[in-house]
């Protein structure tokens, strides 16, 4: 006879069988689960045991779903970036990039990545961590998390510097990955002296500028 286990959710080795309402409610609770123990414990400490109590399930329920919990972490990974990297890169595109609304956009960038990181801290800890180990799922993630606003950023810089010498790659790439640094180091930065208010507007200043090859309005 099949364990209560078994029929509480959709069985790893069965990829064509679609979800049915309850093992979809079931993995959200293990996803739900393993997120709130990343926020108050190390990736390396959480246990499935941890994961299954806290979801009000148990191991053999896990191991339908996912086979470690790497993989569950990985899965809140995946969400994150499909959620995050399309709204940062609507911060990018479609906007306008000239004068004070430029700087208005500018800043919500930097506002977008700061509440991002807030929002997801310790998931994207662990991607970040998981990226310096060498693991390629996670580094993947990451890639296409961070690839969405610099392809926009892309694609605004050949559209506002055409002709200029600077390359929209480089730029675009280095843009971002200041972004990502400073909102995930914000805490430090403003524990070491910067103000919230100023790390937010030097952010702006240099995405303004190099957008837009100008200073910035400071408006707003």
């Amino acid at each position: 006879m099949a364990s209560a286990a078994a029929h509480e959710g959709a069985r790893r080795d069965s990829p064509d069988r679609a979800p049915g309402r309850r093992a979809r409610a079931t993995r959200r609770r293990l996803l739900d689960a393993t997120a709130e123990l990343l926020e108050a414990t190390s990736y390396r400490d959480v246990k499935v045991v941890d994961i299954a109590r806290a979801a009000g399930t148990s191991p053999a329920t896990f191991y339908q779903y996912f086979s470690d919990v790497e993989e569950a972490v990985l899965a809140l990974a995946e969400e994150v970036e499909a959620d995050a990297g399309a709204r940062l890169a609507e911060l990018v595109a479609d906007r306008p990039w000239t004068g004070v609304d430029g700087w208005a956009s500018a800043l919500a960038l930097a506002d977008g990545f700061v509440e991002t990181w807030e929002r997801h801290r310790s998931v994207l800890r662990v991607i970040d961590l998981a990226t310096d180990e060498g693991d390629q799922r996670f580094r993947a993630v990451r890639t296409r998390l961070l690839g969405a606003p610099a392809e926009a950023l892309v694609a605004v810089l050949k559209r506002r510097r055409r002709g200029a010498a600077a390359d929209p790659y480089a730029e675009a790439g280095v843009l971002v990955s200041m972004l990502a640094h400073v909102a995930a180091h914000r805490t430090g930065l403003e524990q070491w002296g910067a103000s919230p208010e100023g790390l937010r507007r030097s952010l702006a200043r240099v995405v303004f500028a190099a957008v837009t090859g100008q200073p910035s309005p400071e408006a707003g």
